[in-house]
């Protein structure tokens, strides 16, 4: 397996910082840190799970290899004083020694709950697999690769559709009753499995608390409580709409899109999610790597003329994004848009060959390959 698109930036951030790297359960994290082991080998001495006996006892300890600069730290949130025992290993060990801290959606949460750690760690997300992780020069194959068994390495990797079956099931059951279960109590996890198998049909238009509320038979507040409790154990993301201040933009519905595609029965929405998916990895890695604030939203107006995706950089459009399954002429809406917004250009991806411009250069339909390899890392 080649390395991780995160792989440059956490060794150059190691020799600054401790970092973190969050992200979903199973994406990867723990493969992707003793990747930068020498050797990289689960059995590595510097590496150390809080889950195993003997590794607690060493971290506590600080019984750490005396040849390793590099230690990694996995799961070690789930002590409680984690973040006193992280701060004591900086202060008395860096630069020389380091620290790569690795976690579920559980790090993320609780590294929010104080300050001791302050300027001492770079955090990171890593994301599932996408186009251009797979090759440097990405077929359609690899696209339809992804879109059958999603981003995440140990169904992609195994290329089974039954074996993808089975695995998203035990990964909702584990994500549902275990990290749910750890950031907050919730009394009927059989109605958010019930909300959850409702959500994929909802990818790619915005998102209808209300009837949400009504199917469940259960109060506004708790279907929105529960709906930022998916987002917060890395199961879905929304995004917001962009407002753009010369059209009558609808600015309060979100839609919402999972972080594993491959659960979306519909083809073209299943496409959108995953581009959707491979946009918010792009900000995310520019905000983790440059420091600069992105945004992913969509643009939609009150004549339902829409857009897919914005991406935003500080606050400024740089550029939008339409899916299409199939290879067609510019969207009617893109002209229109165009013509009426601060969005430099429009890129119209597809599953085809067809590359080409439109409205001077503004407009440019084009294969959702050549758009990942253009878009650069991730």
């Amino acid at each position: 397996m080649s390395k991780r698109y995160l792989d440059s930036l956490t060794r150059a951030d190691l020799k600054e910082k401790m970092v973190f790297v969050g992200g979903p359960r199973q994406v990867g994290k723990t493969t992707f840190a003793i990747s930068l082991l020498s050797p990289p080998d689960k059995e590595n001495p510097a590496y150390l799970n809080w889950d195993i006996a003997r590794h607690r006892k060493e971290i506590l300890n600080a019984e750490f290899p005396s040849k390793s600069h590099l230690i990694v730290l996995d799961e070690i949130h789930k002590y409680g004083r984690w973040r006193n025992l992280l701060k004591g290993f900086y202060d008395e060990f860096f630069p020389k020694r380091t620290f790569l801290v690795t976690g579920s959606a559980r790090l993320d949460h609780y590294r929010k709950g104080g300050d001791s750690l302050l300027g001492r760690y770079h955090y990171q997300r890593l994301h599932p697999f996408s186009i251009s992780e797979l090759s440097s020069a990405p077929s359609m194959k690899d696209v339809e690769q992804l879109l059958t068994l999603g981003g995440f390495p140990e169904p992609l990797f195994k290329g089974s559709e039954t074996f993808l079956r089975r695995w998203q099931r035990e990964r909702h059951t584990r994500v549902l009753r275990e990290d749910l279960r750890d950031l907050e109590q919730v009394k009927d996890i059989s109605l958010l499995e019930i909300l959850l198998d409702a959500l994929p049909a909802r990818v790619g238009s915005p998102l209808s608390i209300r009837s949400l509320q009504e199917d469940l038979q259960v109060a506004h507040e708790t279907v929105s409580r529960w709906i930022s409790l998916l987002e917060h154990v890395y199961l879905t993301f929304r995004i917001p709409p962009y407002g753009a201040p010369k059209i009558k933009a609808i600015k309060k519905e979100q839609k919402l899109y999972f972080w594993d595609w491959s659960i979306i029965e519909d083809s073209g929405a299943r496409f959108e999610n995953m581009v959707a998916s491979l946009l918010l990895k792009y900000c995310h890695y520019i905000e983790d790597s440059e420091g600069f604030r992105m945004e992913l939203r969509y643009l939609r107006d009150k004549e339902k003329r829409e857009v897919d995706f914005v991406v935003l950089k500080d606050r400024k459009p740089i550029f939008a994004v339409e899916c299409k399954t199939g290879e067609q002429s510019p969207a009617k809406h893109l002209t229109y848009f165009a013509e009426r917004t601060p969005i430099p250009i429009f890129y119209q991806v597809h599953m085809g060959k067809k590359d080409f411009e439109s409205l001077k250069g503004k407009i440019r339909v084009l294969p959702i390959t050549t758009f990942c390899r253009e878009l650069g890392t991730v």
